[in-house]
Order: C-alpha cells, then structure tokens, then sequence
C-alpha cells in the first residue's frame, strides 16, 4: 500500500508499518490531538519500536513514495 492509502487507516486510529524497514519498527500511529499545559497539541505521528519507548515519527519522501506499508494489529 501507499501512505496516501494507509493515511486515512491511521487517522482512524489504526497502525501501520513499512514491510521494507529492515530494524525494530514495529509501527507507527498518528496520536490524537490533546492537551499539554492547558494548551492544545495538534496530532502528530509516533514510532514504537522492539528496543526503545514511543518516538515522534515523521515520514521521510522515500516513506511518503513508497508502496510497502501495510496494517497491523
């Protein structure tokens, strides 16, 4: 799948991951707008992988351009 075809999958709460990344991605989610401070935090994508806590994630164009992602529990 393309990201512009998974997009719509995480904005609806789903996870997705690149078949390609050959490492400990397990996937990425697009966290929900929420508060921090009282002061609105617009949504932004997370990474988690096997070895380390949640990471911000932003998709590289070789991520945007490519046609390996797919959904995952």
């Amino acid at each position: 799948m393309t990201f512009e075809a998974i997009l719509p999958a995480l904005k609806a709460g789903k996870r997705a991951v690149r078949t390609g990344w050959e490492g400990t991605e397990l996937f990425v989610e697009l966290q929900a707008p929420t508060t921090f401070k009282d002061d609105p935090l617009n949504p932004y994508f997370l990474i988690k992988t096997d070895d380390e806590a949640y990471s911000m994630w932003s998709p590289t164009d070789c991520d945007i351009l490519a046609t390996d992602w797919q959904l995952v529990d």
